[in-house]
This record gives C-alpha cells, sequence and structure tokens, in this order.
C-alpha cells in the first residue's frame, strides 16, 4: 500500500509541470515536473514490486521537489509552491519512516 502516495505525487508533479508550461511556456517546468513525476513513478513501482531501494528513491524525489520548492515558496509565499513544499515534506516524512522500519 506504500506505492500508492508514491504514484499519486508521480501524477500531481507531471500535472503540475504540464500545465506550468502550458500556462508559462516554461520548459523547465515541464522537464522538472515530468522528471520528479518519473522518479516517483520509479520508486512506485519498485515499492508495489517488493523491489530494493523504492522507498529510498521516493525519499530521494522528495528531496529534489523540496529543495526546489521550499525556497520559491518563502520567496513568493504563491500557493502552488507552498502546497508543493508542504506535500514534498509530507512525502519524504513518509517514506523516512518506511526506510528506517524496514532496516
Amino acid at each position: 500500500m506504500s506505492h500508492h502516495p508514491s504514484y499519486t505525487m508521480a501524477g500531481l508533479c507531471a500535472a503540475g509541470g504540464i500545465a506550468g508550461f502550458v500556462r508559462t511556456r516554461s520548459v523547465p517546468s515541464l522537464a522538472a515536473g515530468l522528471g520528479v513525476g518519473a522518479l516517483y513513478g520509479a520508486a512506485g513501482y519498485l515499492i508495489q514490486q517488493n523491489r530494493d531501494y523504492g522507498h529510498e528513491t521516493a525519499v530521494a524525489a522528495s528531496v529534489i521537489l523540496g529543495g526546489a520548492m521550499i525556497p520559491r515558496a518563502i520567496k513568493t509565499r504563491k500557493p502552488v509552491p507552498v502546497a508543493l513544499s508542504v506535500i514534498s515534506l509530507a512525502a519524504g516524512t513518509y517514506y523516512v519512516k518506511k526506510v528506517i522500519e524496514y532496516s
């Protein structure tokens, strides 16, 4: 069941990247959204297949997303960066907990 949050994050990141591109023609938003979404998707697949490093991959994706969004949220205080910052922290916390449980 711990693959569901990862797949959800994959969808949110990919949709956000596409929305950012459609709205502002921002290729970096598209690349980042699809890239982080793919990383979360890979993590979800690894977790679902009970393979090694799935939870660790989800933690890495959360760190990347948080590293990009938290400074932007602090600077702009716009709703989307703030929401993505909070979600990345929540997902990261969840998957760090999972990594610790399975160690």
